[in-house]
């Protein structure tokens, strides 16, 4: 009799007594107590805990562990948002899991990892579903990039200003600190980390209210070009839009400068001063750091030989056209003796090899389309109701530019900002709230009648098609579904989809 466990998560915020936390528990018993093959081990349950990563997921970590251990064959979730809304954890735990003899069913999506297209079901999913994330990302940083470009200003407020309503406002204690280091350093010639002891011993307080001051604070606000006036944003970028990590800006994204921005504290001879005596204190001028792009073969096409990876160089032909070629690294880095394969591939040649590997997979391609179709629907409608469209997100905005507005009046009452900064950042909270407004009625009669749906569909399965037909080349799905492409000395190559047992051979 097999072993079977099942997980089931719900997150605190869902209402829906169908997707409840006892209903998945129940559902689970009952539809494993009916198949006579099957014993229920256990149900592995996190209630209240988000399903986009799984580092938090207790219950679940205990169900892999416990899948390890051999407790278990199968393991039975609703859907695949259940096991997990990062599509890459999904991936990656339903690979190990299936290596070691371990399936997992996706009942509502009736998709079985150890299925013939299981795999290629899930790796289509993941592209439908980056590919919406994507595209929701790129609508934020081009608004973002569009309203940075008009001047409002991104971020928080600092020593010397104050930042409302995406406006730079002088502070005068924190002006009077910011001047006084500007004079020290670039008038009276004191170091750094001597003017950051003075400060220390005068009683000075940071901006984050502490009395011990550094010498990398100073330095950083010696860099600080908001202090002449001027205004550069974007000084991190976000390469990844699935993790959300910031990088610094190193020329990968546009700068936005924007000179006499706002009332400076100090003058532009101080400022030119002050760079000027730091470009020649630097005693390290740093280059700019290249950085590497990951290819659908990186890492992933082996010497038979010497077990080295290929590594891609670009080349540019007779004719002008730029093609991309592999050579074993062993050869590229210790001279071509240290490894006898000889052996050039072009990139175009290899996706050629990839291509016709996976369209040889027996594949009932109606119902595939069908099932990641159903899939990827729900997958959007998730990500739709994440995002600034929905009207419950419209609702909070529109509620946050009120609490602004009122803010902005306490602040003129105050006599904090002048009567005419009052009557702008009022009028700009005013023309944003109409917009809020109108966009949430849009989104509110658009939620309540459905709209776009049979359209929406229709893509989605066109762009599946097109995928299982290779029509479309989807960097995602070909990382997805290669897992290696080995060279040989006598010039032929065997090469290996994820999770499938055929080894595809090629030659000259």
């Amino acid at each position: 009799m097999m072993q079977v466990a099942s997980y089931c998560r719900v997150s605190t915020d869902k209402a829906d007594q169908a997707n409840s936390f006892a209903s998945q528990q129940r559902y689970f018993e009952e539809y494993v107590a009916g198949n006579p093959d099957w014993n229920l081990y256990e149900i592995y349950a996190d209630e209240g805990i988000s399903g986009t990563s799984t580092k938090k997921r207790s219950q679940f970590n205990r169900m892999i562990d416990d899948a390890y251990a051999g407790k278990f064959q199968l393991i039975l979730t609703k859907e695949v948002s259940r096991f997990s809304r990062n599509i890459v954890d999904t991936l990656r735990y339903t690979r190990a899991l299936k290596r070691i003899g371990v399936a997992v069913e996706f009942v509502t999506d009736r998709i079985n990892t150890m299925d013939s297209d299981g795999e290629l079901r899930l790796s289509i999913m993941a592209t439908i579903a980056q590919d919406e994330s994507r595209k929701t990302s790129n609508r934020v940083v081009w608004g973002q990039t569009r309203q940075m470009e008009k001047g409002v200003v991104f971020g928080r407020s600092m020593l010397g200003y104050d930042v409302i309503g995406g406006k730079l406002t002088i502070e005068p204690d924190g002006a009077e600190i910011v001047r006084l280091i500007f004079q020290k350093y670039a008038v009276e010639q004191v170091g750094t980390a001597e003017i950051a002891h003075f400060l220390t011993r005068e009683g000075y307080r940071t901006y984050r209210g502490s009395s011990t001051w550094k010498s990398s604070a100073i330095i950083k606000i010696l860099k600080n070009e908001k202090y002449v006036g001027d205004l550069v944003q974007k000084k991190t970028y976000t390469p990844d839009y699935l993790t959300h990590e910031k990088r610094t800006n190193k020329g990968q994204v546009p700068l936005i400068r924007i000179e006499n921005h706002h009332d400076p504290i100090i003058s532009r001879e101080i400022w030119n001063a002050a760079q000027t005596r730091m470009q020649q204190n630097n005693k390290h001028n740093a280059g700019e750091n290249g950085h590497s792009n990951r290819y659908v073969f990186s890492g992933r096409i082996k010497c038979a030989v010497c077990g080295a990876n290929f590594v891609g160089r670009m080349r540019i032909l007779k004719d002008g056209t730029k093609v991309r070629r592999w050579s074993c690294g062993t050869a590229v880095n210790e001279g071509r003796a240290a490894c006898g394969i000889g052996k050039l591939i072009r990139d175009d040649d290899a996706m050629h090899m990839l291509k016709t590997a996976i369209k040889s997979l027996p594949l009932d391609t109606e119902a595939v389309i069908r099932n990641v179709t159903s899939l990827a629907l729900d997958s959007i409608r998730f990500t739709e109701s994440s995002t600034a469209n929905t009207p419950e997100r419209l609702q909070f905005e529109l509620e946050r530019i009120q609490q602004k507005k009122a803010a902005v009046m306490d602040a003129y009452f105050s006599s904090d900002i002048s009567k005419e900064d009052m009557r702008a950042m009022k009028k700009r909270y005013e023309t944003q709230s109409a917009a809020l407004q109108a966009r949430l009625e849009k989104a509110s009669a658009s939620k309540l009648h459905g709209d776009g749906t049979a359209q929406l569909k229709a893509t989605i399965q066109t762009e599946v098609t097109a995928l299982l037909n290779l029509d479309t080349e989807s960097e995602v799905f070909c990382k997805a579904m290669l897992d290696r492409l080995t060279v040989y000395e006598d010039r032929h190559m065997e090469l290996r989809l994820n999770d499938l047992p055929q080894v595809f051979r090629f030659t000259e």
